[in-house]
């Protein structure tokens, strides 16, 4: 039989199947087009919930970055040796790679205690986050692999640092939808320009829906960040529906003659859900139902911790409205964590900006039952060097560092891994940040090998070909 008399020469591989299935058999063409519809991300809602691949612990994530790099051993990871060595050479070799050149060794101008039941330790920068460490698991040996912060952040959101990759929120988002269909799965909170930019929350060749959202960026206020467009103030709503509606008929109309289009499909949702945003997204920034307690307990009563209080609170009731991966940004645009210099007064600086919300948000959730099901995620791009840069200043150090989880199924007030006697290389129990990945993805369910998207010829996913889950963190 010759088909080439029917067949429209644009006509796509799909509408091909549709029209000439006959002979396969309808629930087995089904279910071949189902398959082929998720496997290259042609869903007819992409936000649609999904269920998990393997038991789940966690439905949520709320990352807390810290950007620009907290020091290791000023903050979570005492090193005694570094104390009693300050001012002598390192006594081993230095990364043959190295961001700038550092001298001796340097102690930590902060004392350190053991807190709580489980003894863990935490400098006097974090005094409220010392009182919650029953219910935090650190992990003292997370490496990576470049000393620059742009490609050392995009390793960390993306698992790349040399090519465009999708974020982790949008694997999230593209692994398990959203909980709410009036909101996107992936909001970012004042998220950084610097270091990546958008690329960070981007999407990349996933489809567009699972694009990060973001609230503002680093350079305005949080009480003054807003979704950008979020209100029409030309157009009331009734008339932008009917626009909307005669928008998708028209796009749906053109979809019969082509055949599966995931452009124009991923742009149709896009719209769908950006109108849908409009209403629900100003209830979730809308703190005036919050009591007087909540707002002294993430710290907004007061003029050092009123922009990141606010935002961890936004963080906390994005993640009750159903979103996937909440990312909350310390980052003030001038001086972050990156202390080459003036250690003491910024790190001090930073820490009491976030400390008392973060231990703020902790406590709320815990009081809401919400810890059990949502993973709060503490880190950066690396760590610092424990040798000085300056007479009061540390340099990049990728080559071992620290990063804390809290609820989601870990274990609190658990230690894994550690660093050398000194705190500059990951020794024990190493961590990559692909392992790292590996571990926040099977906390929601998802099998970082199983969890691929086809781009390009080649099936990727966030790990790229490497990861192995850290089992032992979890209860």
């Amino acid at each position: 039989m010759n088909f080439s008399t029917n067949i429209a020469p644009n006509m796509s591989r799909r509408t091909l199947l549709q029209r000439t299935g006959v002979g396969f058999g309808a629930l087995a063409l089904a279910s071949m087009l189902a398959g082929e519809t998720v496997a290259s991300g042609e869903d007819a809602n992409p936000l649609a919930p999904k269920l998990p691949l393997v038991p789940a612990r966690a439905k949520r994530i709320i990352f807390l970055l810290m950007s620009g790099g907290p020091s290791q051993v000023d903050t979570f990871d005492p090193k005694p040796l570094l104390t009693r060595d300050d001012g002598k050479p390192l006594p081993f070799a230095k990364p043959r790679v190295q961001f700038n050149a550092t001298k001796n060794l340097l102690r930590s101008p902060w004392k350190f205690r053991q807190h709580g039941e489980s003894g863990l330790w935490a400098s006097e920068l974090f005094p409220h986050v010392a009182r919650c460490v029953d219910d935090i698991c650190m992990l003292h040996s997370c490496y990576g692999t470049n000393p620059a912060h742009g490609g050392a952040m995009m390793k960390l959101h993306t698992g790349s640092d040399s090519f465009i990759r999708p974020s982790i929120g949008s694997w999230v988002s593209y692994g398990l939808g959203t909980e709410n269909s009036n909101l996107p799965a992936f909001v970012t909170i004042c998220p950084t320009l610097a270091f990546g930019g958008v690329n960070n929350w981007s999407s990349a060749f996933l489809p567009a829906a699972h694009n990060g959202a973001s609230l503002g960026d680093a350079s305005v206020p949080s009480e003054k960040a807003r979704v950008k467009f979020i209100q029409n103030s030309k157009l009331p709503r009734e008339i932008q529906q009917l626009q909307l509606e005669r928008l998708n008929k028209l796009n749906r109309e053109h979809l019969k003659q082509t055949g599966a289009e995931a452009s124009l499909e991923a742009r149709i949702n896009s719209f769908e859900l950006a109108f849908r945003m409009q209403s629900e997204i100003p209830k979730v920034e809308d703190l005036s139902g919050e009591s007087a307690s909540t707002i002294k307990l993430y710290g907004m009563d007061q003029p050092e911790t009123k922009n990141f209080g606010r935002m961890c609170l936004l963080a906390r009731r994005f993640a009750e409205a159903g979103v996937r991966f909440i990312q909350v940004t310390h980052n003030d645009d001038k001086v972050q964590w990156d202390q080459h210099a003036n250690l003491k007064r910024d790190h001090e600086k930073n820490a009491k900006e976030v400390d008392l919300p973060i231990a703020g948000l902790l406590t709320d959730l815990k009081q809401r039952g919400l810890l059990d099901d949502t993973l709060i995620w503490w880190g950066s791009e690396f760590g610092r060097t424990p040798t000085a840069e300056t007479t009061d200043g540390r340099d990049h150090n990728p080559e071992g560092f620290t990063m804390w989880l809290a609820g989601g199924g870990t274990k609190g007030g658990f230690r894994y891994g550690s660093t050398d006697d000194y705190g500059y290389y990951a020794a024990e129990n190493k961590v990559h940040i692909h392992d790292f990945h590996a571990t926040l993805l099977h906390a929601l369910g998802l099998n970082h090998e199983q969890l691929t998207y086809r781009y390009a010829g080649r099936d990727f996913r966030l790990t790229d070909v490497e990861g192995n889950v850290v089992h032992e963190i979890f209860a």
